[in-house]
């Protein structure tokens, strides 16, 4: 039986980027960008979640979006995450862009929009050009100021110990 998508309402994007924004808080802990991300069923309910974990597992492919695909495909026992939306508090780069496309996630909803390396329609949309026979929608800026401000505040503490 085919589930129906959750239709998302500006309370919904809000709200699942609470949840991202958690996953997100985690990242410092490990001297991590604070980048979180989520990826939710068709249903709306969390499928998998993380936060950067590139210097956690020294591993430069550890976006916490590509970490939240893994748990997904996991959770799924497959890779096509058809249905899924994901939800991340900063732009996809490139490679996550493309890891989102490959995983046929149908939805990406970001908090703040990254000039330097996103791919979502900053640096690059390639979202909007892809060619591939598989589409998704994307919505950028939701509770912007306040994902862009956990990495004002990372990046301002980071300086500020070298210094010292």
């Amino acid at each position: 039986m085919a589930q129906t998508l959750v239709v998302p309402t500006p309370d919904a994007h809000d709200q699942w980027m609470s949840l991202a924004l958690e996953q997100a808080r985690m990242a410092p802990a490990t001297d991590d960008v604070p980048v979180g991300a989520v990826v939710l069923d068709s249903a709306g309910a969390v499928v998998g979640a993380a936060p950067n974990r590139r210097v956690a597992d020294s591993d430069p492919l550890a976006h916490a979006e590509i970490v939240a695909i893994r748990s997904a495909a996991e959770t799924f026992g497959h890779y096509r995450l058809d249905d899924c939306t994901m939800v991340v508090t900063l732009e996809p780069c490139l490679m996550c862009a493309g890891a989102i496309m490959q995983s046929r996630i149908t939805r990406i909803v970001f908090g703040a929009w990254d000039p330097k390396a996103g791919a979502c329609g900053s640096a690059w949309d390639v979202v909007a050009d892809n060619t591939s026979p598989h589409r998704l929608a994307a919505v950028g800026g939701i509770r912007e100021q306040e994902c862009a401000q956990l990495l004002t505040d990372f990046f301002r503490a980071r300086r500020a110990k070298r210094v010292e």
